[in-house]
């Protein structure tokens, strides 16, 4: 059963529950973070960009977890198989670095070898970055403006079992046309709609302190329109509603459950990805793995986010079959834990 949100309510109640969860094309409950009934360090806040194409691909990641403010920038060099990440912290006790209850406030980050902005309208979404230090001593610094397309979205509102305070609010949007270039030290990459897409994954909740998620989207064009897709499971209790659907021409395809096959002795050998509604059928062909297991306080993070080429079938409401070939995005397994 998928519960389709269809009219404007809060998204938590006096107690802090969530009152309805399911998805929804938009953004239609209203977050609202003095609503949520849970210890400021469980609360997690981001808004995060991936930008790329088939050669390289950017990520920028604002969020507050907890009390602290985050800056994550991460570079995926793909012909020659490297990424970057670099990351800043800094206590959050300014009121100007909380989050917007949406995915149009702009959004800043400023600490002494970084800074980030957001800065965005309906129209188009612009992200500065400067990062001191990004690579083998080279700054990173960029200026990219994305294009907004007219077009729907994934949103999903997930429980946890766990503790009924706890909640997952989530909006995906694909098929973004960036335009401009990044540049660490004197080296350009320019990112051009002809032939790069972008995501934007705007999440707001309070989490367990231990879990796992998958998560897969790609951004594209098939038959000379744009085309996107978000898959993805394991996070929550998402009896209400899946979080994966096809974006075709701006109209959202809602799918039921998904599941990634991946080879127990390596994330760079080839995936299959598969659907209980035969709709989402797909072989994925590992370019890059970006890795990351780095500790934190108690916590520990253990992310593969895998770069890669999808091939097979993708179908719509009417039954209209598109089919894939060597389609870039990527796919995803993160575990969570306590150290």
């Amino acid at each position: 059963m998928q519960n389709e949100l269809t009219f404007k309510h809060p998204l938590l109640d006096e107690k802090g529950h969530v009152i309805e969860s399911g998805w929804a094309h938009d953004l239609i409950l209203e977050y609202n973070r003095e609503n949520i009934n849970a210890p400021i360090d469980n609360i997690k806040e981001w808004d995060y960009y991936y930008v790329g194409n088939k050669s390289y691909g950017f990520s920028f990641s604002i969020a507050n977890i907890g009390t602290l403010r985050a800056l994550s920038v991460k570079f995926m060099d793909f012909k020659n198989k490297k990424y970057y990440i670099k990351n800043s912290f800094f206590p959050m006790v300014e009121e100007k670095y909380e989050m917007p209850l949406d995915s149009q406030g702009n959004v800043e980050f400023e600490s002494e070898n970084a800074r980030c902005r957001y800065i965005r309208s309906p129209e188009t979404h612009c992200i500065e970055v400067k990062f001191e230090n990004f690579k083998d001593g080279l700054d990173i610094e960029g200026n990219i403006t994305l294009t907004i397309p007219e077009t729907e979205s994934m949103v999903i509102v997930v429980p946890f079992d766990e503790d009924p305070t706890m909640f997952y609010y989530n909006q995906k949007i694909n098929c973004l046309h960036p335009e401009g270039t990044v540049k660490i030290g004197d080296k350009e990459y320019h990112l051009s709609s002809d032939d790069s897409f972008a995501v934007l994954d705007w999440g707001r909740g309070v989490w367990p302190e231990t879990s796992t998620w998958y998560w897969g989207s790609g951004s594209g064009c098939i038959n000379g329109v744009d085309f996107g897709f978000n898959i993805g499971y394991g996070f929550g209790n998402t009896s209400a509603a899946s979080e994966n659907l096809l974006i075709y021409d701006g109209k959202a395809h809602k799918l039921d459950q998904v599941e990634f096959h991946i080879p127990e002795s390596s994330y760079t050998e080839p995936w299959t990805i598969s659907s209980s509604d035969g709709r989402f059928e797909m072989d994925f062909i590992p370019v890059l793995d970006r890795h990351s297991d780095t500790p934190r306080d108690k916590y520990r993070s253990n992310q593969h986010q895998v770069f890669g080429k999808f091939s097979g079938k993708a179908v719509l409401d009417d039954g209209t079959v598109l089919e894939l070939s060597d389609f870039m995005g990527f796919a995803e397994k993160v575990v969570n834990s306590l150290l």
